[in-house]
């Protein structure tokens, strides 16, 4: 591996895009390929099998353009596919996934209390939060709730309005998620209600942003092993395996400004 090599992101849409955006802002040098998997999203309801088979064939997507990290901006994917990913392609690539860092984090700064997390069905079920927190942070109680209508909600716009609102604490007053200090956004969507969350607890629980917290590690980790891009970006790319008008502007809202989405289906993972 050599500094000048891109990052490689990838999700089962484009939520993913708020890591991305993260990165870019921390680390305006480095080149970004994304991909999304938007033919088969959501990875929230699949079985775990399926999502694995989807995420080694974008695995060898990236792999295949060189890319120094490949890191899973999906949090249903990291829940169930990292350790395979790790190990086809760990030798070529930092290989990196959305959980991990979050666990780190709550390591350094709240060892005792109560933490909730939402995500999707997948990420819950899988209980990777909670078997990770309980090993790394056992003075933690973890408490989750899968909170599937989120990440529709999102995608079809509805934001600071009285449905949201209404989905929002429907979610959140659930007797699960009574009395917590912290909360994990555990789906890279929902730092885009980061704020309406905030609002529901008065600002009083700590929210805990995923794509923030991510994009911090994987510098650290970039610097520790000297492979910061220290020359000129080139341009990044931004790949789905579906297209529609509909993506194109949510992507825009996920990435923050205009992006050119190019449409490249897999043969692998195609229907």
């Amino acid at each position: 591996m050599d500094s000048s090599q891109p990052i490689g992101i990838f999700d089962s849409g484009v939520g993913g895009l708020t890591v991305a955006h993260a990165l870019r802002n921390l680390l305006p040098n480095e080149k970004i390929i994304y991909f999304g998997d938007t033919a088969h999203l959501p990875y929230g309801d699949k079985s775990e099998e399926t999502i694995r088979n989807y995420v080694m064939e974008i695995g060898n997507f990236l792999s295949a353009r060189n890319c120094k990290v490949i890191l899973i901006a999906c949090n249903s994917a990291s829940s169930v596919a990292f350790n395979p990913l790790k190990e086809k392609f760990g030798k070529r690539a930092i290989v990196f996934n959305v959980i991990d860092p979050v666990v780190s984090f709550l390591k350094k700064h709240q060892t005792t209390g109560k933490v909730g997390v939402i995500g999707t069905k997948a990420t819950i079920h899988s209980k990777a939060y909670e078997k990770r927190i309980h090993l790394s942070c056992p003075g933690l109680q973890m408490v989750s709730l899968a909170t599937p209508m989120l990440v529709p909600m999102i995608e079809e716009g509805f934001i600071y309005d009285d449905i949201s609102n209404a989905i929002i604490r429907a979610y959140l007053s659930r007797e699960e998620l009574a009395g917590i200090e912290s909360l994990i956004l555990g789906c890279t969507h929902y730092p885009i209600i980061k704020n309406q969350i905030g609002k529901f607890y008065n600002f009083e629980v700590e929210i805990l942003d995923s794509a923030r917290i991510v994009a911090e590690e994987l510098k650290r980790v970039l610097q520790e092993k000297n492979l910061l891009n220290q020359g000129d970006p080139t341009e990044n790319e931004f790949f789905v395996s579906d297209y529609t008008d509909h993506f194109v502007k949510i992507a825009k809202m996920f990435f923050e400004e205009s992006i050119h989405l190019k449409r490249i289906k897999l043969p692998e993972v195609a229907e």
